[in-house]
């Protein structure tokens, strides 16, 4: 927040943002609450009271109505802070919790130090609405997947087989290999299948077009195998400004494949990744990883590497290797999304057989 902003917002307020209504809590400059109200959660009604008002420091929760009530608020003139709701121990372990204790926690940890709230930045509106067409494949992809797996299990309870195949020809393949005493059960199901992958493909179809006319540097990214047009724009729309980390390997934290940390004296213990962040893109780098170790994944520094990691790795070698590939793969991509350089897969390689060489 600038000084103009720090001299001028003299209230803080907190907004426990509900489905239906918004519970507010206002504090002025010595902690005291001057307003506390409900609001219909309607654009309308919050611009009736926040419009007219002097500049404020407004804090939320992040959540479902977060992106566009911190957008609104913010072209209203106030500085928003929406707080990540990993760090709200405070008011999820309160013993009376209630909306109007939420609203009031927010606004005096808002007021005292907005660094506990490790403030989120939502995307703009354009950014979401690209990315919500990723979303909305996956979930026909998830839905298509459930039906094909229901369709496979029933068929094989009755003697049957379906033969292998892509779920894009899943529909027209199973057709002729269902019993006769299951087509009026399964039938209309391959009917949502078939329906389902048209869908997917319209959806496909859009995201490359959005990907060439609005976010051409997807084509930095997917030099790298195993990252294809929807992990590039994904990662793209999720980071949204390359520069927004001072190093690129911060990237791994905010998509959360950066292990948990719990060191207590000499103890270091191994732990499970945060996953933190983005959840789609955090699968979609996984996917990838699997791809760059498995048996069609090209030869590269970041697979070598993989490999190796994953023979001494023990038992989970393999998992382990796969969640530290995962982290680099972004590390990578930044880095070229950054710097618009050729991807070179054995770069490493090179470099120490030249060292080698010299020596």
């Amino acid at each position: 927040m600038d000084d103009a902003t720090t001299k001028q917002t003299t209230l803080t307020v907190g907004l426990d943002v509900g489905d239906r209504y918004v519970q507010v809590c206002v504090l002025d400059g010595a902690g005291e609450i001057v307003e506390e109200s409900r609001l219909p959660n309607k654009r309308a009604a919050l611009e009736r009271r926040f419009t007219s008002s002097d500049p404020m420091r407004i804090v939320l929760e992040a959540g479902t109505h977060s992106p566009w009530l911190s957008r609104l608020l913010a072209e209203l003139g106030h500085d928003v802070l929406v707080a990540n709701p990993r760090r709200l121990r405070l008011i999820y372990m309160n013993e009376s919790k209630s909306d109007r204790v939420d609203a009031e926690y927010l606004a005096r940890v808002g007021r005292l130090d907005p660094s506990l709230l490790a403030p989120l930045r939502h995307r703009s509106a354009r950014a979401q609405e690209d990315l919500a067409l990723l979303r909305s494949r996956n979930s026909l992809v998830r839905a298509r997947t459930r039906l094909i797996t229901h369709v496979r299990g029933t068929v094989k309870s009755f003697g049957s087989r379906i033969p292998s195949g892509g779920a894009d020809a899943f529909a027209k393949k199973a057709e002729p290999h269902l019993p006769e005493e299951l087509r009026s059960a399964l039938s209309p199901l391959l009917g949502v299948i078939a329906h389902l992958t048209t869908q997917i493909k319209a959806l496909e179809d859009k995201i490359e077009e959005t990907a060439r006319e609005r976010y051409p540097e997807t084509r930095l990214l997917t030099q790298v195998p195993g990252v294809g047009i929807l992990t590039a724009q994904c990662f793209m729309l999720t980071i949204e400004d390359p520069a927004r980390f001072p190093q690129a390997r911060a990237v791994a934290s905010y998509v959360g494949l950066r292990p948990r940390q719990a060191d207590s004296g000499s103890l270091s213990p191994q732990l499970r990744i945060t996953k933190a962040g983005d959840e789609h893109l955090r699968w979609l780098l996984v996917a990838a990883a699997h791809h760059i170790l498995g048996p069609f994944g090209p030869d590269s520094d970041l697979r070598r590497w993989g490999l190796a990691l994953a023979e001494k790795g023990g038992k989970n070698g393999k998992k382990r290797a796969v969640v530290a590939v995962a982290r680099k793969l972004a590390v990578l991509l930044l880095t070229l999304w950054q710097t618009g350089e050729a991807y070179e897969p054995l770069r490493n390689a090179k470099r120490r057989e030249r060292a080698l060489v010299c020596a």
